[in-house]
């Protein structure tokens, strides 16, 4: 017999809920890139244009993290962690070859992908934190946008990638790290 909804119950999931799932969501589904699970030719064309774009953005942000680890090295200690977990997205995605593991203080813009919003970096922390968060909300958010129209496979990567934004905003944003 089930037992009735408590009163107090929240709706929705909470802060804490999110940040204990979104990593076993992340070792679930797999950084990695397999086969899409839809036949040869069955939209793979652009499934591959999907996962090139989304490892180009991926590249995008990690000189987006350079960027501000360069002009804010006080913030170098909390931001590296979560600008290698942009690198392994995007090595993930299929990309990675100009996203290094370490940093690098001469980091170009890539030619296929835009520019960053905002070259300049701001000149206090807390901008400077504000567009890096700003930058993953956008992506996050673009990639769940596009779960609908990628094959299996590159779907559950790219819900992967985009849950794992969403913390890095959060972590910008309210989190202490």
């Amino acid at each position: 017999m089930p037992f009735p909804p408590s009163p107090r119950a929240r709706s929705g999931p909470r802060r804490r809920s999110l940040l204990a799932v979104a990593p076993a969501a992340l070792a679930l589904t797999g950084c990695t890139g397999g086969d899409s699970g839809s036949p040869a030719g069955d939209g793979q064309p652009a499934a591959d244009r999907a996962r090139a774009r989304a490892a180009r953005d991926s590249e995008a942000l990690v000189e987006r993290y350079d960027a501000v680890i360069a002009a804010r090295p006080g913030l170098a200690g909390r931001l590296r962690p979560l600008r290698e977990e942009v690198v392994r997205h995007a090595r993930a995605l299929g990309g990675g070859r100009k996203a290094s593991p370490s940093v690098s203080p001469s980091a170009s813009v890539s030619s296929s992908a835009p520019p960053p919003a905002s070259a300049a970096v701001p000149d206090n922390d807390k901008d400077a934190l504000a567009g890096l968060a700003s930058a993953e909300k956008e992506l996050a958010d673009r990639r769940a946008k596009a779960l609908g129209r990628v094959p299996g496979e590159l779907a559950r990567l790219l819900a992967s990638v985009a849950a794992a934004g969403a913390v890095h905003v959060y972590l910008l944003t309210e989190g202490d790290a």
